[in-house]
This record gives C-alpha cells, structure tokens and sequence, in this order.
C-alpha cells in the first residue's frame, strides 16, 4: 500500500513513517549533489578536455501546482536549476556544456498504473510522459552543441501553463 499525496502516492510498503523517511533521503541526497555537481563538471574537464552534463529537475520549480505538494522538491530542483545555468556559465571556456531537463510526470513504477489517468490530465497534451522523451530530450541536448545553460522542458505542455 502507499499514503495518498494530494493526487500522488508515496511509498509502497504502507509504512507511511517508511515513506517519508525514504522521501527525506532522496531530498538529502539531492542537496548532496548540488555540492557535488561543479567537482563533475571540473572532472569532465580535467578527464575530457570538455564535455556534457545534463541535470533532471521538475516543471514544478517554476510552475507549482497546488494538487502537488512540492515545496521540499521544489527547493531542491530550484538549486538544481540554479547550479545547472551557473556551472553552464562557469565550465563554458573549458568546453563544458551543462544542461538539464525538467520533467513532468513520467511513466515510471513511482506512479501506480491506476493513477495515469488522473496524472495525464495534469498536462496539456493529456498524457504523461515516457522514458522514450525524456532519452530523446537528452539525446537532443547532448548533439546540440551550441546549447548550455538550458532547462528543456520535457512535461508535455506543462511549463506553458494550463
């Protein structure tokens, strides 16, 4: 079983105190890698003499939606998106391209196969997405060579609003 969040379910284990202490980590370890993040990137530039790093974030950071509870998400992603436009800047000279991508919801086991339809109404285009567009989103980034600093929307609509 899991805990009913606004319109999504957390955890799996009906161990609600589990679920939340899961979810803790997952932000802990977010902040984590923000501190992180720039020794990646100077990695790629010590290891490659240039290179790509693309970050995932969430629509959510600039498009909150009250059926969603997303503050801690929030503030993790937003320092996400932050450190990706900085680090883009910071590593550009050394040939370093840092993006990222900003997901609605994707089809992924974190969402019970119930839920999708209530879930695709949250965008625009009706559906939520696949693994298949977020790969395409990356793969996008990682052959345009001329783009860093770019937070690529990838929430079949969502960003534009609703």
């Amino acid at each position: 079983e899991s805990e009913q969040v606004g319109q999504h379910r957390v955890g799996g284990t009906g161990n609600t105190q589990g679920a939340r202490e899961d979810h803790g980590r997952l932000q802990l370890t977010q902040l984590l890698y923000l501190g992180r993040a720039g020794q990646l990137a100077e990695g790629i530039s010590h290891d490659h003499g240039g290179g790509h790093l693309v970050n995932v974030s969430t629509s959510l950071v600039d498009h909150a939606n009250y059926q969603v509870p997303a503050a801690l998400a929030s503030l993790t992603k937003g320092g996400l998106t932050a450190v990706t436009k900085s680090l883009a800047i910071e590593y550009a000279a050394r040939g370093i391209r840092v993006n990222a991508v900003a997901l609605g919801i994707i089809r992924t086991p974190m969402h019970p196969a119930d839920t999708y339809q209530t879930l695709a109404g949250m965008h625009p285009l009706g559906r939520i997405g696949e693994i298949d567009d977020v790969v395409e989103a990356i793969v996008y980034l990682e052959q345009a060579r001329f783009v860093t600093g770019e937070i690529l929307h990838v929430d079949g609509g969502q960003s534009a609003g609703h």
